[in-house]
């Protein structure tokens, strides 16, 4: 069941335009990862998705409605550019937030609480922002955006100053979350996160979705016929036999040992592959090369170019 659709949105600013035509769908408890490079148009939806601007053309949908003011209590947004008031008390600041939000004072506090605690930022609670670290203020906003429960989070590069171990937390937050039934859209460069918390994904380049669908899905369609192959044996020999039907793209040899990389070519099958390493040695390992998340990225927006 999909909790949000945008439909052949457009959106012009003076000399330039950020959106044209674009129409994804976020399923509800899935993870969604919007991406694209910088000025690709990623923010602007989010921020029309957001009601913050809204679209020269094209409709959008939450729950199956038009969208409307009254959704944005049901949406968690934690912005790339973090908006905390700098000289606010951190706990008053997320209080106020809280109930911004629509929650009463009691349970908010109550749940903020529990945030700080499961964050072990409990100490921080009577600090001003200012004398915290960037990491520190993201940890605050990330629980301020989750506070209400919403049914929809959307989250813009929400690791962006985190060292790795912070990274690894939110990233467990994120699946958590969805895991009890929130919906999430998840905006990032990070390539290796998409390809854990993500599963389905837009790709925006130049205003326009060039790629959609479903991670393992888009890695299938990104597969090369391209294999890593451990060889026991004699790579002379064995190179030697190749035809125009393979290519070896990469190759280290230690003793009688070889490391391969070899690309399959003209609708030759692997076991074409083995049958003629056989001939020449054994065979320690044989494993299809399924190309990340961060290869496709390149090749799509490069080719997209």
């Amino acid at each position: 069941m999909e909790i949000l659709k945008t439909l052949n949105i457009v959106k012009q600013f003076e000399n330039h335009k950020a959106l044209s035509e674009v129409s994804i769908n976020v399923e509800e408890g899935s993870v969604f990862g919007l991406l694209g490079p910088n000025g690709a148009g990623k923010t602007t939806l989010i921020r029309i998705i957001n009601q913050i601007t809204a679209p020269d053309k094209g409709e959008v949908f939450l729950f199956n409605e038009k969208l409307k003011p009254e959704h944005i209590k049901n949406i968690g947004y934690l912005p790339e550019e973090r908006g905390l008031y700098k000289k606010m008390k951190v706990g008053e600041q997320a209080l106020y937030f809280a109930q911004l939000k629509g929650m009463n004072k009691y349970d908010a506090k109550k749940k903020l609480k529990q945030w700080f605690e499961k964050f072990d930022i409990l100490s921080w609670y009577d600090k001003k922002v200012e004398e915290l670290s960037k990491g520190m203020q993201q940890k605050v906003q990330f629980i301020i955006t989750v506070i209400h429960e919403p049914k929809l989070l959307i989250f813009d590069e929400p690791f962006s100053g985190f060292d790795p171990i912070n990274v690894d937390i939110l990233k467990k937050e994120i699946l958590t979350l969805k895991e009890k039934g929130a919906s999430v859209i998840f905006s990032t460069h990070n390539m290796a996160s998409v390809e854990e918390v993500c599963d389905r994904i837009a790709l925006i380049n130049k205003s326009k979705k060039i790629l959609d669908g479903k991670v393992s899905d888009i890695k299938n369609n990104y597969k090369s016929n391209m294999f890593e192959v451990v060889f026991e044996g004699n790579f002379n020999k064995f190179s030697a036999s190749l035809t125009a039907d393979y290519e070896i793209l990469e190759s280290t040899q230690k003793e009688n040992k070889s490391v391969l990389k070899v690309s399959i070519l003209n609708n030759m099958k692997p076991n074409d592959l083995l049958a003629k390493m056989l001939k020449f040695g054994k065979i320690i390992s044989f494993n299809e090369v399924i190309p990340s998340m961060h290869d496709i990225f390149i090749e799509a927006v490069n080719g997209n170019n």
